[in-house]
């Protein structure tokens, strides 16, 4: 076990991108530079507009860095100079924690009720979801006009209807993104799960046809199981099987989660 002290000291911004990919690529040059953020997330303008953090004109960069042990103030100063680079520009904070107040602090609050509004949504007959993937940097751009797109055209096929699909990238590394899209959908009462799974399935070939991975962190499951067989190489599942044989005799710990018995 590590500890680390509390954080005593704290600094966010929210940075405004007239392009999402230009707010993509100040992740990269920060996400390069050695700065490791507490918090670094972007919303596409569409996603950004759902949530009220804007007025669905721009994409929203989410910044935030803390310590226990000193001012984080310089980190905060590279980081945005970074975004300067690619078109961004921080909104104005009074508030020492910029991630409680202003776009940042908005999107935030509706990002903590979201799981809630399910309780509305599914009767009102609307499907929406949110599934994710990891993609190198090079490769990112790509990946995301080609799931979008097939997603978009999945939600028409199985509902006649044109749907919304929105982009905002939580997890940032070195070496690329986690882009989380989430779906909304116009669906038949009576068939909402079968509509639902039509649009899941064909986002899901979309993730691996376009270069992605079926799952960053969240996507481990039954659920993704077809697709995660088609990536998982057959070596890794033979030393599984083999660490689950001498650990794990009786199968008991999540069975057919990610390799059959």
């Amino acid at each position: 076990m590590r500890l680390q002290p509390r954080p005593k000291f704290r600094t966010g911004a929210s940075v405004r991108f007239q392009s999402f990919f230009g707010a993509a690529r100040a992740l990269h040059a920060i996400a390069q530079a050695g700065l490791y953020p507490s918090n670094c997330r972007i919303l596409d303008a569409q996603e950004a507009f759902n949530t009220g953090a804007a007025d669905g004109s721009v994409a929203i960069m989410v910044l935030g860095f803390e310590s226990g042990d000193h001012s984080p103030d310089a980190w905060m100063a590279r980081a945005l100079e970074c975004c300067a680079d690619h078109g961004g520009t921080p909104e104005a904070a009074k508030a020492g924690d910029a991630n409680l107040e202003g776009a940042a602090g908005i999107w935030r609050n509706a990002f903590i009720r979201m799981p809630y509004a399910r309780e509305f949504l599914t009767p009102a007959g609307l499907i929406n979801d949110t599934f994710e993937t990891a993609i190198t940097w090079d490769r990112f751009e790509s990946n995301h006009d080609k799931v979008k797109a097939a997603t978009e055209r999945s939600i028409f096929e199985a509902t006649g209807l044109k749907g919304e699909v929105t982009c905002r990238v939580t997890h940032v590394y070195p070496d690329g993104p986690a882009p989380y899209f989430s779906f909304h959908a116009l669906g038949r009462h009576g068939a909402l799960l079968e509509q639902w799974q039509a649009i899941k399935n064909a986002a899901s070939d979309a993730l691996i046809e376009a270069g992605g991975t079926i799952t960053h962190h969240h996507a481990v499951g039954r659920d993704h199981r077809p697709w995660y067989d088609r990536q998982r190489p057959g070596l890794f599942a033979a030393a599984l099987r083999a660490a689950k044989r001498e650990l794990d005799p009786q199968g008991m710990l999540n069975p057919g989660v990610l390799i059959d018995p």
